[in-house]
C-alpha cells in the first residue's frame, strides 16, 4: 500500500475569534493606489478582492482614519460615509465570493505631504522623512512634519477608534492597526523618530504608550476579537531607527496581550530569529508570520510556500502573503496542487491605477492541471 503524502498545514482550516477560516494562508495588506482623489474606494478594487476570496483571510490595504493622516495619491480612507460606501461594494463583492476580510487602519505620520493631503504632516517629532515622497506632481522633497500636541495625540486614538467602527459599518469583519513600516505609529516607537520628552517618548513606556492607547481604544469600540495589530521588529523602512528593537517589542508585545486582541502580525518574520522566537513565547494568542520573500526580486517557483510552511514550523497560527496574492488571484489553488506561479510583472504598475498589473492576473484553466489517470491494462 502506497502512503500519500501528509497535506501541508498551510491548507487547514483555522479559526480567527469567531471567523472560521478554510485554510491558514492570509492575503498581506498591500497598498495599490486605486483609489479616488478623496479615497473613495473604486467598483475595480471590488473585483481585485473578490478574485482573491479563496485566501483564508484579506486584510484590505491601508486606510487612513483621518485627512492628515494620508500618505500617497489615491489611497483609500475610511472616515467619512463615501468612504464606507466605497469599501461596502468591496466587502459585498468578496463575502459573495465565500471570503472573510479585515482592514488595515494607517496613519502616514511624517510620510505624507501638502500637496497630498492638503495638509503639513504630523508626527511625534518635528523630524521630516529623510527621502522623497510620491505626489501628483511626482517625488518631492518631505517636508518638516508638526509636532503632535497632547490634545491632537487623543483625538487621532479617537479618530482610530472612529475608523474602526465605520469598517464594520461598511462590512468588514475587524480591523488591523498598522504600527509598522515607519508610519505614525512606528515612529512613536523608535528612538530615531520620537525625540519627546512628555509621557509620550523618552522611555520605552512611554513611546509604546499611544500605540497600546489607540489599539485600546479600537478593541473598546469594536471589540477586541475584531482587532489585529502588524508590527516590524527591525525593519528600517521609511527611515526609522528604533534603537532598542530588543527592549521595545517584549514591551509592546506584553501591553497588547492585556487588551486580549484577535492577532499579532509580525511583518518580515524570520523563524529563526530569537525576537522572534520570543516574540511567539510571549504571545498568547493568534500569530500572523509575514515570510521574507525579497522585496524586488523575483517571486520563488513555489510561491512562498516552503516560507510560510517553516514559520508554521515555528509556531505562526497563520501565513501573510503578499505579492504572491498580488499576481496569482488564484494563489490558494496554485500552492495546493503546485501549479506554476505568476511573477510580479512590473513594480511600477502596482501603483499606476487601472486593471493592468492589478485585475487582469490570468488564473488556472479549470482542468490545465488535472492528474490524468492510467487507464488499466488489457488482459
Amino acid at each position: 500500500m502506497t502512503n500519500t503524502p501528509a497535506e501541508s498545514r498551510l491548507f487547514e482550516p483555522a479559526t480567527l475569534g469567531a471567523l472560521r477560516l478554510p485554510n491558514r494562508l492570509v492575503m498581506a495588506p498591500m497598498t495599490r493606489n486605486r483609489a479616488t482623489a478623496d479615497g473613495v474606494p473604486q467598483p475595480i478594487m471590488a473585483t481585485y478582492y473578490a478574485q482573491r476570496a479563496s485566501a483564508g483571510l484579506i486584510i484590505a490595504e491601508a486606510s487612513t482614519p483621518n485627512a492628515v493622516g494620508q500618505t500617497y495619491p489615491n489611497i483609500t480612507a475610511i472616515y467619512n460615509e463615501a468612504h464606507v460606501a466605497g469599501w461596502r461594494r468591496v466587502t459585498d463583492a468578496v463575502h459573495a465570493a465565500g471570503g472573510r476580510m479585515f482592514l488595515q487602519l494607517q496613519h502616514g505620520g511624517r510620510v505624507g505631504h501638502p500637496d497630498n493631503s492638503g495638509l503639513t504632516p504630523v508626527a511625534p517629532s518635528s523630524i521630516p522623512l529623510p527621502e522623497t515622497i510620491h505626489t501628483p506632481s511626482g517625488h518631492q522633497d518631505a517636508v518638516v512634519p508638526r509636532q503632535m500636541t497632547i490634545d491632537e495625540i487623543r483625538s487621532t486614538v479617537a479618530d482610530f477608534a472612529a475608523a474602526a467602527r465605520n469598517a464594520i459599518d461598511a462590512g468588514f469583519a475587524g480591523v488591523e492597526v498598522h504600527a509598522a513600516n515607519g508610519y505614525l505609529l512606528h515612529q512613536f516607537l523608535a528612538q530615531g523618530t520620537n525625540h519627546r520628552t512628555d509621557a509620550y517618548g523618552g522611555s520605552v513606556a512611554g513611546r509604546i504608550r499611544f500605540t497600546v492607547e489607540a489599539v485600546r481604544a479600537v478593541a473598546d469600540a469594536i471589540g477586541p476579537e475584531r482587532v489585529g495589530v502588524r508590527i516590524a521588529p527591525g525593519l528600517t523602512v521609511n527611515g526609522i531607527d528604533e534603537g532598542d528593537t530588543e527592549e521595545i517589542y517584549p514591551a509592546l508585545v506584553a501591553a497588547l496581550a492585556d487588551v486580549g486582541i484577535a492577532y499579532l502580525h509580525v511583518v518580515f518574520a524570520d523563524p529563526d530569529q530569537p525576537l522572534f522566537q520570543g516574540i511567539r513565547k510571549a504571545w498568547p494568542g493568534t500569530l500572523i508570520a509575514n515570510p521574507v520573500l525579497g522585496w524586488g526580486k523575483p517571486l520563488p517557483v513555489d510561491g512562498g510556500k516552503h516560507e510560510g510552511e517553516r514559520l508554521l514550523a515555528a509556531g505562526a497560527d497563520l501565513v501573510s502573503l503578499g505579492r504572491p496574492f498580488l499576481a496569482n488571484p488564484d494563489l490558494v489553488e496554485r500552492l495546493r496542487i503546485s501549479a506554476p506561479i505568476n511573477q510580479v510583472r512590473d513594480q511600477g504598475l502596482m501603483y499606476t491605477g487601472g486593471e493592468t498589473g492589478y485585475s487582469d492576473y490570468p488564473v488556472l484553466a479549470a482542468a490545465q492541471y488535472r492528474v490524468e489517470t492510467p487507464a488499466p491494462a488489457g488482459p
